[in-house]
């Protein structure tokens, strides 16, 4: 059975929460903009606003194993800040015209490989660069680059929080190089205690994910709803899905519209502190019940 660290620290003041709404979605407002935020156009659901206990160290443990599922970017890593620092980059050392060149390389490889490829895309871009000794910058800026820094706020704690729990795991997509060059930077791989698992198309591995880290109940974190879904039709009742909404694919309308809502859903990885076990449990229920083909 999963112990809990004594020496975890646990952030006392609960946020409102709300469930209700279509699919039975639960939503949780980012503490730091709760004041100010206003709704966003294409969220799905009522929000009705309940208060919570504050959490301390007596939450109630379930007799089972639940295993913490998370990806990296744009959920625990800000992806979309390192890819502007990389354009910005581009520009500087090879102009517009090149940085464009790069980004189109890049994404003309991740639709034909499934998955972001930067060292990938820079060999191809190579080719038409002649033997230009800037490229050798290039590739150190990539490999060397603070990923540290780019941590969303709280993503460490985050980790340490739901660790009390239960296993925490990176699941993530992506190359056998740079991808855990990332993790491993940022402190994510540590956090972990190196439990990482890569793949092309990590909604497909479930199996593979099971037999590694066997549970009663699996809760995924992601920023990107078409993963979640997959996932939840799979797993069903056996998978919470979390929906923090972080990054270009979270808010897209298109995205919003298509795929069914996460089981909860929060502005900010960080409001997960806020969020105790049973109540991740209960999400799972409901949503099942709420989307389950009548009979």
């Amino acid at each position: 059975m999963w112990k809990k660290n004594p020496g975890r620290t646990e952030i006392e003041n609960a946020i409102p929460m709300g469930k209700g709404g279509a699919g039975g979605k639960f939503y949780a407002p980012c503490q730091a903009q709760a004041a100010t935020r206003r709704p966003r156009s294409g969220a799905r659901g009522t929000k009705v606003r309940r208060e919570l206990r504050p959490l301390g160290a007596d939450s109630p443990a379930t007799g089972d194993v639940t295993v913490f599922l998370f990806d990296c970017d744009n959920t625990l890593l800000d992806n979309d800040r390192v890819q502007e620092d990389l354009q910005a980059h581009l520009e500087r050392e090879f102009g517009a015209a090149n940085r464009a060149r790069y980004w189109q390389i890049f994404e003309a490889l991740r639709r034909q490989l499934g998955y972001a490829d930067y060292l990938g895309a820079l060999q191809r871009y190579r080719l038409g660069a002649g033997n230009d000794p800037r490229l050798l910058q290039m590739s150190a800026f990539l490999v060397d680059y603070p990923f540290a820094e780019r941590l969303y706020p709280d993503a460490l704690n985050v980790l340490a929080r739901v660790g009390a729990w239960g296993p925490t795991v990176i699941l993530s997509d992506g190359d056998v190089v740079f991808q855990p060059r990332k993790i491993e930077r940022s402190g994510l791989w540590r956090a972990v205690e190196g439990r990482v698992l890569i793949y092309i198309h990590k909604e497909k591995m479930l199996a593979d994910v099971e037999q590694r880290y066997p549970a009663r109940h699996y809760v995924m974190v992601d920023d990107k709803l078409r993963i979640l879904a997959a996932m939840k039709t799979i797993l069903k009742e056996k998978l919470t899905t979390v929906f923090p909404r972080q990054g270009h694919y979270a808010h897209d309308p298109h995205t919003i519209a298509t795929y069914r809502p996460a089981d909860l859903t929060l502005d900010c990885i960080g409001d997960l502190i806020h969020v105790d076990l049973p109540f991740l449990l209960h999400a799972a229920r409901a949503s099942h019940l709420n989307h389950r083909s009548p009979s």
